[in-house]
């Protein structure tokens, strides 16, 4: 008999305690609106510590062969072997996006571009062979 009320007493505060930690559990709720990340740029870093995206705002200036190129934000997703196979960008006087062949390829890439009023979709493979299409 007194192992019987050993067992209830111990079920008891078995009982007490599960209600009690059920209780102190609140449900998750955001606290309000999150701080805003500010910066110039932002990099995404796997495991090894390679770069594998970025966000970069290029600032304007003048090519080598003295073309004008305006500023630019720029988003980069990079392969293991850090090719940057798609890229984003944009700009007021264009926009684009292109996607390269894998690590090992230098011919094949896809480029989607609107510039002022116009627009195109140029198509390369690694054998040279190169299609564009305008509306």
């Amino acid at each position: 008999m007194k192992l019987q009320w050993s067992a209830l007493a111990l079920t008891l505060v078995n009982l007490v305690v599960l209600m009690v930690s059920l209780s102190a559990q609140r449900p998750a709720a955001a606290q309000g609106k999150p701080p805003m990340l500010h910066g110039s740029g932002l990099e995404i870093v796997d495991d090894q510590g390679r770069v594998r995206a970025s966000i970069t705002v290029m600032p304007a200036g003048t090519s080598k062969a003295g073309d004008r190129y305006p500023e630019t934000v720029l988003l980069r997703l990079i392969t293991e072997r850090g090719r940057p196979s798609v890229k984003f960008g944009a700009s007021e006087e264009e926009a684009g996006m292109s996607l390269a062949g894998p690590t090992g390829t230098k011919d094949t890439w896809i480029v989607l571009a609107a510039k002022g009023t116009s627009s195109s979709l140029k198509l390369r493979d690694e054998n040279g062979r190169e299609q564009v299409l305008k509306p």
